[in-house]
């Protein structure tokens, strides 16, 4: 939503600097309308470029890499997470068995209990503490790539505010001067 939202910011910025060049052209040919020296000092005097508003020192918009980051690492383990809990894949009929739990994790083998059960059981909780810990790295990486693209657009806002402060004042101007015509 976030990156949406930042493209149709910049689509916005766009708009706003072409407003600004088709407002100049309206003021050169109001200076023409409105007097002969208008008119000659305006055909003496060179026309500004016409330029697209993707030239105007506005690049295309990406989103912040961190933020693109963060969504393909999320989406990656939620997949390898989708497929390794049981309640989100298809189980079969044999039913939970301890002797088939994955005895990789972060503690070795010989911390445990000498209780196959208990070392069952601590083995799990050690897996499912892996798992939460992978799950809040993942959700802080969001939240990181999340608050930078939030900066960012912040900072366009800002920027956006400025060039249309200034442009109405420019449109008031022009319009007094068109109503003098």
């Amino acid at each position: 939503e976030l990156v949406r939202q930042g493209e149709a910011l910049k689509r916005t910025e766009q708009m706003v600097d072409k407003m600004d060049q088709d407002l100049k052209t309206s003021q050169r040919h109001i200076n023409s309308i409105k007097s002969v020296w208008g008119g000659l000092v305006n055909y003496f005097k060179a026309k500004p470029p016409e330029s697209k508003p993707e030239q105007n020192g506005t690049p295309e918009y990406y989103a912040n890499s961190r933020l693109k980051e963060a969504m393909v690492s999320s989406r990656e383990q939620e997949s390898k997470y989708q497929e390794s809990h049981p309640n989100l894949r298809k189980l079969d009929n044999s039913g939970f068995d301890f002797s088939k739990v994955d005895l990789v994790s972060s503690v070795q083998r010989d911390s445990y209990p000498k209780n196959q059960h208990l070392r069952a059981y601590h083995q799990q909780i050690d897996n499912n503490l892996d798992e939460m810990s992978s799950g809040l790295s993942r959700l802080k990486n969001l939240a990181l790539g999340l608050q930078t693209e939030i900066d960012e657009q912040d900072d366009m806002l800002d920027r956006l505010t400025k060039k249309v402060e200034t442009l109405d004042v420019n449109i008031k101007s022009t319009d007094k001067k068109v109503r003098q015509l």
